[in-house]
Order: C-alpha cells, then structure tokens, then sequence
C-alpha cells in the first residue's frame, strides 16, 4: 500500500495500491512475504476468478462422470484417442478434480487476504477528516477565485451549508474549509468483493451439501426421497443418503396441452405427495416453470413419454402386469422405443420384449408408423424373446433396450413377432399369454436440494447493486480559502476527483460560482 501525493503540493490526495517488486537476495521471511502480498492482491483475485470461469467450461462442454456415466463411456467410444487423456486430466470429473479445487481454494484465500486490509483501511478513512487544503490551489484543473466584501465567516459558513445541503462531508479550519464526498465509491468495491466471497462459499456449501436425483415415474405409480427410490443419484461429498426430506410423490396424471400445430404448448403433472412416509397427502400441480417446493426440496418434471402396461399370463397360471417406459425416438410424432425383461422363475426360460409404439398409428407399407403425438390411436409392434436375459448376474442392465450380444449369441431367441392394440394378446408356443392393456403416460422427475440457493440468489443481487454503486459514483474533494486582504477578502476554490474528472468539472462547475457569490440561489442537488 503506497501513498499518491498531488503534483501540485506535497500533501497527501490519496492512498492506492502499487505493486510491490520483488526483492533481491531477500530472506525466506521477506519472499514469504512478498508472495502473500502478490496472492492477496486484487489483480491476482481477478486473474483466478478468471482461471475459475475458464477452468468451468469442460465441465460443461464435455460429459461429467457423476451425472452422466453414460455419455461419458459414449464419449470414449466415439473419441478412443482423446478420450483417455482428457481422463487423467481429470476433465470428466471438473467440479471434483484437485486442480480445480485449488483454483477456488486460492481464489478464497486471495478475496479473504486483499479485503481483510482494505476494510481496515476503509474504516480509519471513513473515521479520518478530509485533509487540509493544498497550499496552491490554482494548480488543480478545477479552479476559482475572486473577491467578496463578505466576512470570512460569512463565506465559510454559506459554503459549509451549501455543500452540506449536497451531502458534502465538511470541516472547517483558520480560514479554509475542506470537503470531501464518494466515499460509498469504495464501500460498493467493498461490498462487491464480499458479496463475490459469499458467492463463492455459498456455492461451495451447496456443492457439498446439495444433491439431484432423477426418477422416471408411470401415472399412477408413487416414489420417495430416498437414495434407493432413484434411478440416478449424485450428492456432494456431506451427503451420506441417510438424512435425505421425508418427501413422497405420487404421480396421478400427466397432461400435455396442444397447440393447433400440435406443439406442446404446457405439461401438467397433476400430483400427491406428503412429507413423511404414510403422512396426510396434499394434492399439487407441477407445471414447466412450477416445480414443487417443499422442505428445501424441488422436484421439477424434465420429460414425458408412453408406457405400455401388459398382463402376462404364464403357462402355470400366475398372472403379471407389467409396464415399461418407452423411450421417445421422434419428438414430433413422439414414437417410442423400449423394452422389457421378465424374470418367469427359470433363468434359462425368462422372458424379453422389444417393441415399437405407435401412439397415434397408421399402417403402412413397413409397419405401423405414428402421425400424431398425442394418445389417440396407440398401437405396439412387439417382437418377443425367450431364454436368458442375465438377470440373475447382478450386472447392470439397459432397463430401454435387449443386449443385442446376447440375442446374436443365441441366449435370446425370438419366439413372436405381433403388432398388439390395447385389449388384444397373442399366445406362445408354450401357452404363456401376453396381452396389451393400455398405454399410459410417464414423467421425468428430477429431484434436488441445494442448501446454499438463497444465499446466492441474496448475493447475487447484492453483487449487481454494490458493482452499480462502484461504477456510478466516484471520490472527489474541494476546497475552499479565504483570506482577507484588507477592505475585502480574495477566495480561492479548488477541487479534485480520484476518477471521472470530466463529471466532476460538470459538478464543480455548478458549485464554485455559488460559494464566490456569482449565481442565482439553485436548489437542485446533485446525485
């Protein structure tokens, strides 16, 4: 922390900062010293905040393994020869690499060491006078001067009020009067710079204690906020599974509303949930921009689909309903794909179906085909499979599509093909009966908490406001000396902004015909 001294006298305007070199043949003590100062200075926050950003943007360009495993064994299909390098840099895993938490580590260490000083140095400023009048006021660009037959008095105090009137802070000495104003200037970087800091710590809380987790739920069917309720689950290393809201959901309906060139227009998932397990249930709609909020939980619906449901009857009489998800492969007839793997008792005997479904179908000269995305005319193309499925291995499984390695190595035979319309069934070889009931709707639910949200929501707009403040206002001092000459008194004005000077000679221009007496009375302040 230097001193900055007007060229004009040798009296001290301002206090800054200036680099500091680094010195030669230093001790260990002083280079310990001279890199704190660098770590802790405000170019090298800047310069980290922008490392950060930079180093964010893999993260979101590239497919991260703790939300999409999947894409990211695409991703080494498709790239064999990148793929592995970006791994060990660990740019499949940004937010969690060791990189990347020094980055913020550092970032919080240089915030928290650059305004500790500053804020120290900010209070004895704001405590401390304006400084007494340079001795040659006419050397500052803005500059007045002339005669009154006013007493000194007289002129001082009509100056004091006028400049207290205009928020001015003012102090008065023998025969000068100095005033200083903008000191929230340097407040709003303050604030600023804290409000970043918080920014930081309450994204960081919420990583840490935050989770998401999504669940694809069919109409009718229930889940709860449990780790095993999920089929994909990703917290922050303070999150166990174990204290997760007591918050259940039960999907009643979903609707899609139409335009007339049948765009979806709104989706309304009409839904029960309770906050804890068997408690009294409230009833609520979850719309696009409507999620559910409950006990710092919020649930939002991020897609929809069909699911056919089947009754299947096998050849000993037990009789099963199932119902499977399919998968949209075309969002604008909203034809889907999918599959479904039935475990009969036998494991070299189970059961697998592979279908298409048609919400809206048409015949046509390679099968049914959908012409329409709503729910009107549902028909299923169903190619069905029996043998082993590998159920019973404990092996992760697409629960969307059949392993076609296991349906090339003869595992999976192909026992039916049939094109099945709600209420009807076909029959296999071995009497086992499968029949279409109906087609119902399913909906994404993604499930998340985030502790640190209105915290930086708050800091957030607490940024914007104090970076406005910084920029809109600025520092500026002024002047004023009287001295009597005998029969009548000679003043001088004199003023200095620490930034916007052209604003300032606007303003100064305003004041100093005022206070030598030159200008009609004006009761309009400035901003």
């Amino acid at each position: 922390m230097t001193t900055t001294k007007d060229p004009a006298t040798d009296d001290l305007l301002w206090r800054e900062d200036k680099p500091v070199r680094r010195p030669i043949g230093a001790s260990l003590k002083e280079l310990a010293r001279y890199w704190w100062r660098q770590l802790t200075s405000m170019r090298t926050a800047l310069i980290l905040l922008f490392l950060l950003a930079l180093a964010s943007v893999p993260g979101s360009l590239l497919p991260q393994r703790n939300l999409s495993p999947s894409k990211v064994r695409q991703y080494f299909t498709e790239h064999p020869g990148i793929a592995p390098w970006l791994s060990r840099l660990g740019f499949f895993n940004v937010f969690s690499s060791p990189w990347y938490a020094a980055i913020y580590l550092l970032l919080f260490i240089s915030l928290i060491g650059c305004l500790i000083p500053r804020i120290s140095v900010y209070l004895r400023a704001v405590r401390a006078q304006p400084p007494k009048a340079p001795r040659r006021l006419s050397r500052f660009s803005d500059h007045l001067a002339g005669r009154t037959d006013r007493t000194v008095d007289a002129v001082l105090d009509d100056a004091a009020a006028l400049l207290r009137k205009r928020r001015w802070r003012v102090v008065r000495r023998d025969g000068t009067l100095s005033a200083e104003k903008g000191y929230l200037q340097e407040a709003g970087n303050l604030v600023f710079h804290l409000s970043l800091l918080a920014l930081l710590i309450a994204l960081a809380v919420g990583k840490l204690n935050g989770y998401e987790a999504s669940r694809i739920a069919v109409e009718g069917e229930g889940f709860c906020n449990t780790q095993m309720s999920y089929d994909s689950f990703t917290g922050g290393p303070l999150v166990d599974g174990s204290d997760l809201a007591p918050v259940c959901i039960d999907l009643k309906s979903f609707d899609t509303v139409y335009d007339a060139d049948l765009t979806p227009a709104r989706f309304v998932s009409k839904i029960d949930y309770s906050t804890s397990v068997g408690g009294r249930t409230s009833g609520a709609t979850i719309e696009s921009n409507d999620p559910l909020r409950v006990d710092g939980v919020r649930a939002y619906v991020t897609g929809h689909g069909y699911a056919p449901v089947f009754t299947i009857t096998l050849p000993d009489g037990t009789v099963r309903t199932e119902q499977a998800p399919f998968l949209p492969v075309d969002q604008k007839t909203f034809a889907s794909e999918g599959a479904l793997k039935i475990d009969t008792g036998n494991a070299e005997k189970s059961l697998a179906l592979q279908g298409f479904l048609a919400p809206t179908a048409q015949d046509s000269s390679n099968g049914i085909v959908s012409t329409d995305p709503r729910l009107i005319n549902p028909e299923v193309a169903l190619f069905v499979y029996q043998g082993y499925t590998g159920l019973d291995t404990g092996t992760p499984q697409s629960v969307y599509t059949l392993d076609q390695e296991v349906i090339d190595s003869g595992l999976l035979k192909k026992v039916d093909s049939v094109n099945l319309k709600p209420g009807a069934s076909t029959v296999l070889a071995d009497g086992t009966k499968i029949q279409l009931d109906s087609v119902v709707e399913w909906a994404a639910f993604q499930v998340s908490h985030d502790p640190g949200q209105v915290w930086v929501l708050v800091s957030s707009v607490v940024l914007l406001v104090s970076l406005m403040t910084t920029l809109l206002l600025r520092r500026r001092r002024l002047w004023v000396r009287v001295v009597d000459s005998g029969g009548s008194r000679s003043i001088e004005i004199g003023g200095l902004a620490h930034s916007g000077q052209h604003a300032f000679s606007e303003e100064f221009a305003a004041i100093g015909p005022r206070i030598l007496g030159r200008a009609q009375p004006d009761d309009e302040e400035s901003p």
